[in-house]
């Protein structure tokens, strides 16, 4: 029987995830948003997370940056915390 996977490995892997998603725009956003917020996460949250990094990056900026309805399997207090956009930390 295979190992469970462990939050450690899942949050490696989202924050992977998150900063390389193929383009510098979306890395940042994506992985900006997990450097900020993953601390506080719970399962909740990191589920979530997951679940957001399977869906397609100009839907999630869009949704960000509210120039596309949220649907509903998105909606929520963390993508609440995204649309702030307060979290982007663009290196010059």
């Amino acid at each position: 029987m295979p190992d469970e996977i462990t939050t450690e490995t899942r949050l490696a892997r989202a924050r992977f995830r998150g900063w390389h998603r193929g383009t510098r725009e979306a890395d940042y956003m994506i992985g900006g948003f997990f450097d900020r917020y993953h601390l506080s996460w719970g399962e909740a949250e990191l589920a979530w997370f997951e679940m957001l990094l399977d869906e397609e990056d100009v839907d999630i900026m869009a949704w960000a940056l509210k120039t596309q309805e949220l649907p509903p399997h998105v909606a929520g207090p963390q993508m609440d915390l995204m649309m702030r956009l307060d979290y982007v930390d663009i290196p010059r």
